[in-house]
Parts: C-alpha cells; structure tokens; sequence
C-alpha cells in the first residue's frame, strides 16, 4: 500500500513539475520603467532563466496594492521610500538602489522655454502646468519638491504653482494613455498640458513620438533627482531573487543606461 502511495505521489509531482516550471515572477513596477524593464525580462526569458509577468503602474498604488495583499515578487519603485515601506512591515528583504532618473519639463510646440524662463513659465497664469499626482505617484512627488525649490528664488511660487497643477497621470482615475504610446506626449498633443513636469526618461520616449515637443532642462536651483528601489517581497520564488540580481547585473544595468536612466551598478 506504502509503494503504490509512494508511486502516486512521484505521479503526481512528475505532473506538477512543468506547471511550477512555467510559473512567472510577478513584478510590481513603476510606469517609467516600462521600456527599460520589459527590454530585460525579453533577456532574462531568452537566457532561459525564467518568465515574467509585469505590472507597471505609479509605485505608490503599486505599493498599497503590495501592503493588501495583492501578489508580488519583485517591486521596482520610481523611490525609495515605497519598497522601505515594505521591508520596514517586515513584508520584503532589503531595499537596493538600482537606477537613478531626474525630472525635465516636456513643453508642447510653439511655447517658448528655456531652463532660464521655465519658472516664469511655470508661474504664467495663461500656461497649464501638467504634472503626476503625489503620494500615489513618486513623479507627483518630486514635482512638488520642485515646487518647493522655487519657493526658495521667489517667495509665494509654491502656493502659485501647487494651486495651478493639474494632477493628469498616476491617480487610479486618471485615464491609461493609448497602447503603446507614451502618456506625457498624449496629454501635450491633446493640449491637456502647455508644460508637462515628468521623468526625463519620460520626456525622451515622448519626444520620440512627437518630434516637435521640447524637453528643457530644470537649471540648477529647480533641479531634483529620482532615486529608484529595488525589493524582493518575502516568499518569492527562487527565479524571482534570479530576476533582481539580472536587473543589477552588468547586462541588466546596460540596458537601463540605454533607455536613458543613471545605473549605479554599472561597472565604470
């Protein structure tokens, strides 16, 4: 009776094998890592490592979807504090600095804009100002952090510029660009935005699509850097930790750098 069990079970995990194999890491990241990420999980599936499943979104909403509950293996957040979040409630391993990015302003046709006048610009009660909404999406953040910056050259600039944003992107009812296609440069052609604070690697992708939109620089005094985090949730499958480390990898680093992000794990 023991050897026929015992023969069932073999049986069993012999047809239980492929299926376990098949299984994808889940990976919780943010939307301007799209490209980038979905560029490295094609590699990673090419070396025969694994499959992955992405979901991309603003990491604050990734974040609390994690904290409900909602299944994840590797969360790759726009900042640090979300994935810190995690691993401070005990619900992921460490958090690594993987990439680095920094804000530009994407600014339609025709509006004049240099890194000198973009504040005046942004003040000008006629230009709308277009940004992502903070606390769910990091980009929102750090778009107020400039804000605050311009307060520091022209007192009464962060009452001005926090009144006049329009949170257009990163809150769970803001509506999904067109498959394929770049958010920021749609909400610029639809003229739902004259100056549009985003991600240069953002402004890059859009300025792809639509040629004749500018990316300006912020000068110096409104300049703010983004600080990307890496976490692999607790209980995740060993292709998972196989997927985080191939992100750190010199491969994984090269590609990040291709699509315009800083990667601080990229041999020199």
């Amino acid at each position: 009776m023991r050897t026929r069990l015992s023969a069932a079970l073999a049986v069993f995990l012999v047809m239980m094998m492929p299926a376990m194999a098949e299984e994808a890491v889940l990976l919780h990241a943010a939307g301007s890592l799209r490209a980038a990420l979905s560029e490295v999980a094609k590699a990673f599936e090419a070396a025969n490592l694994g499959k992955v499943q992405p979901k991309f979104g603003a990491s604050g909403l990734l974040k609390d979807e994690i904290s409900a509950g909602a299944k994840a293996e590797v969360f790759a957040s726009a900042n640090m504090e979300h994935p810190q979040a995690l691993a401070q409630d005990k619900r992921s391993g460490p958090v690594v600095l993987f990439a680095r990015n920094r804000l530009c302003a994407l600014v339609r046709p025709g509006l004049e804009v240099t890194p000198a006048a973009l504040l005046d610009r942004m003040l000008d009660a006629s230009v709308k100002l277009g940004t992502s909404t903070p606390k769910a999406d990091p980009s929102g953040d750090y778009a107020w952090e400039v804000f605050h910056k311009a307060e520091k050259i022209r007192p009464g600039a962060y009452a001005t510029l926090e009144k006049k944003a329009l949170q257009l992107t990163g809150s769970p009812t803001s509506p999904p660009a067109p498959r394929g296609r770049s958010v920021y440069g749609e909400l610029i052609a639809q003229n739902a935005a004259d100056v549009f604070l985003t991600y240069c690697t953002n402004a890059l992708a859009a300025q792809r699509e639509n040629p004749a939109q500018q990316i300006v620089q912020l000068p110096d005094a409104l300049a703010v850097g983004a600080d990307y985090g890496l976490t692999v949730l607790n209980g995740a499958s060993a292709p998972a930790y196989k997927f985080a480390l191939f992100i750190l990898s010199a491969d994984g680093q090269r590609t990040l750098a291709k699509h315009g992000f800083a990667a601080p794990a990229l041999p020199q």
